[in-house]
């Protein structure tokens, strides 16, 4: 199942089709340039956002900067959760950031999502949420 927008009776939706995982992909346009060229900040938004969603972090945030290619050069991050991943990329040319949240926990999409657009002071974003069986 894969989703434009959040349902209400997600959760519920969750637990009924005995769902393996849940995954969130998120879009946030209009960010901050100075946070998203920051790694410090990156990781900072890893801490929070695991503390928000009630995902235990395993091992340390893996912040790099690289690309040539002005189109996508900037940070990526990686960060393992007990439940599985977390990952961003940070795209300098637009001021973007293309979150993607897979957990076999359930966590609350919307929640994560204003909590992004919020600390990367975003104007908006995408989301896509799909069910994994």
């Amino acid at each position: 199942m894969q989703l434009n927008s959040i349902p209400a009776n997600l959760r519920e939706t969750f637990q009924k089709e005995n769902s393996w995982g849940l995954l969130t992909s998120l879009d946030i346009h209009g960010c901050d340039p100075d946070l998203i060229r920051n790694a410090d900040a990156i990781r900072r938004f890893v801490v929070e956002l695991c503390e928000l969603i009630e995902m235990r972090r395993f091992g340390d945030t893996l912040v790099v900067d690289f690309g040539e290619n002005p189109r996508v050069s900037g940070f990526s991050m990686t960060q393992l959760i007990e439940t599985s991943l977390i990952s961003a990329h940070f795209a300098n040319q637009t001021n973007t950031v293309y979150l993607d949240i897979f957990s076999c926990q359930y966590y609350e999409p919307k929640d994560a999502a204003e909590f992004a657009k919020r600390f990367f002071k975003g104007n908006g974003y995408n989301i896509h949420i799909a069910l994994r069986k």
